[in-house]
């Protein structure tokens, strides 16, 4: 076994060891996930979620493409294992991967746009 080091980088986390703090982060990841989404130019927002959001799977708005809706919660769910100011919209988010439609698609665009304000 050879020493390669202080450890920086680890499955797409970023880590910054201190000498009194171990700060990891996924700001690479974030904006390869904004890019895969089309968001990368999106304006950022202050928060996760709209206050008091009311989703339904009984939705009668259009339907989206299942395989991307799919991958970009699979990729915000991976985000959450350093930003854990996310999990909550994440976890009411990803009950709609049955069947998204067109609010669902809109709650997970504003989610991205909040990613997008707090890469760093």
């Amino acid at each position: 076994m050879s020493n390669l080091g202080a450890l920086s980088y680890y499955l797409s986390i970023e880590v910054k060891q201190g000498k009194e703090a171990l700060t990891l982060g996924q700001s690479a990841y974030a904006a390869k996930l904004l890019e895969r989404s089309g968001m990368a130019d999106c304006m950022p927002c202050a928060t996760s979620m709209a206050e008091r959001l009311k989703l339904s799977k009984a939705s009668t708005a259009v339907k989206v493409d299942g395989t991307l809706y799919q991958s970009i919660i699979d990729g915000l769910c991976y985000l959450v294992h350093t930003r854990p100011d996310i999990a909550f919209a994440m976890g009411y988010i990803s009950c709609f991967m049955e069947d998204p439609q067109e609010d669902h698609w809109a709650t997970v665009k504003r989610l991205l746009r909040y990613v997008k304000g707090t890469v760093d």
